[in-house]
């Protein structure tokens, strides 16, 4: 009976064909990755760095994306506690400043009061300024005090200024001094008159306590004006004013000339105790930042605004125009010491603003004059701007 179950049961052993198919069933998929990794021009250490560093890149993103999460929900938390601690009314909490900033403004207020006068002689062309007296002055001084004076000048001739005796230890000072000044009547509209008190310091810069400014032209001038005006905080350092000039340019290429016409100047700055001036003007061209030619217009004596009316012409090429500056300077003459600049200007293509739009406007309309006005500036700016090769001279062999 065993005999016969035996035979009935048969074992198949495996063979050597299932063994291969196996074993092709298993190494299938690490040969397709591997074919792949051969097709890619590049070593395996290479491959193994670049997935790497992208993997930890894919870290640091996941990294940040959780972190933005995180604060967001931390500000809006802020946010809710802020709005439930606001007891009474939100809008006056939420709106009104801050004790430390109301005491700020009130201190940049507080600094004090002048008295002065002001009367104008229309015949003489005078206007004649009183300082008065100042009151609860900002103090300045460690004690509680300051030695203040005061400072006074017209924007239209911010030369010459006036000053006050200094007072000392006292916030109350009482000056009652006045000064003069020579103004025309066509200036007194366009010039201010400015007030600034001071506190006197005998060993470090003297510090500015506040400033009253005028301007001439709100004022009427047909009585004498006395009255009390609160001090403000001094404004920066004003630009000076030099004056206009009006000039016109033409150039026409197929000759080569370049035709500058001086016609007038107006309101230039007193240079003489007279408080006029004896003005002329420079005009000179600069090539590839080198001095190159100039001319000069005869003097007009004693006047703030000149009328020239003097043509000067200068050979200049097509290829030179572009790479020339042209600069208008005008001159205070006199006779004793050395003449002194008034102010300049210059154009050409390395200018800005008003000038490089009127040189730009010549060289748009050739063999047209183009006039224009233009407002003095600094000397010092305009020869920074311009920046000028100094020329050295060689020392001359002994003899």
């Amino acid at each position: 009976m065993a005999n016969k179950m035996s035979s009935n049961i048969t074992t198949t052993s495996p063979g050597p064909s299932s063994i291969t198919a196996t074993t092709a069933l298993t190494t299938a998929e690490p040969g397709f990755i591997d074919g792949i990794i051969n097709k890619i021009p590049l070593p395996k250490w290479a491959l193994i760095a670049i997935a790497v560093a992208a993997g930890l890149l894919l870290i640091l993103f996941i990294i940040c994306i959780i972190k933005c999460c995180c604060c967001k929900k931390k500000n809006k938390k802020k946010e809710k506690l802020n709005l439930q601690n606001v007891n009474g009314s939100t809008t006056a909490s939420l709106v009104q400043p801050d004790m430390e900033d109301l005491e700020s403004g009130l201190e940049d207020k507080n600094r004090g009061r002048l008295q002065y006068s002001l009367e104008y002689n229309f015949r003489s062309q005078e206007m004649k300024v009183g300082v008065k007296q100042a009151a609860d002055l900002k103090a300045m001084d460690s004690t509680g005090t300051s030695d203040p004076y005061v400072i006074i000048y017209l924007t239209s001739d911010m030369k010459k200024k006036y000053e006050t005796k200094v007072y000392r230890k006292t916030l109350n000072p009482v000056f009652n001094e006045s000064f003069t000044f020579q103004i025309p009547q066509a200036e007194v509209s366009e010039s201010t008159l400015v007030m600034q008190i001071y506190d006197f310091n005998r060993f470090a810069k003297h510090d500015i306590i506040g400033e009253v400014r005028l301007p001439l032209g709100d004022v009427d001038l047909q009585h004498v004006i006395e009255q009390w005006q609160e001090l403000t905080a001094a404004s920066k350092i004003e630009q000076e004013r030099l004056g206009e000039i009006c000039f016109s340019l033409r150039y026409i290429p197929s000759t080569s000339k370049l035709t500058v016409v001086i016609l007038e100047a107006k309101k230039l700055k007193r240079m003489d105790s007279s408080g006029l001036s004896d003005p002329y003007v420079k005009v000179q061209l600069i090539l590839n930042k080198k001095k190159w030619k100039k001319k000069k217009t005869h003097v007009k004596k004693s006047t703030l605004s000149p009328y020239f009316n003097e043509v000067f012409t200068f050979e200049v090429s097509f290829n030179q125009i572009q790479n020339i500056d042209l600069v208008i300077s005008v001159w205070d003459h006199d006779k004793v010491t050395k003449n002194e600049q008034i102010g300049k200007v210059f154009l050409g293509c390395r200018a800005t603003g008003n000038q490089l739009r009127h040189w730009s406007d010549m060289l748009a309309n050739p063999r047209r004059p183009i006039a224009q006005w233009h407002s003095l500036q600094p000397v010092e700016e305009v020869d920074k701007a311009l920046g000028l090769k100094s020329h050295f001279k060689l020392p001359l062999p002994s003899k």
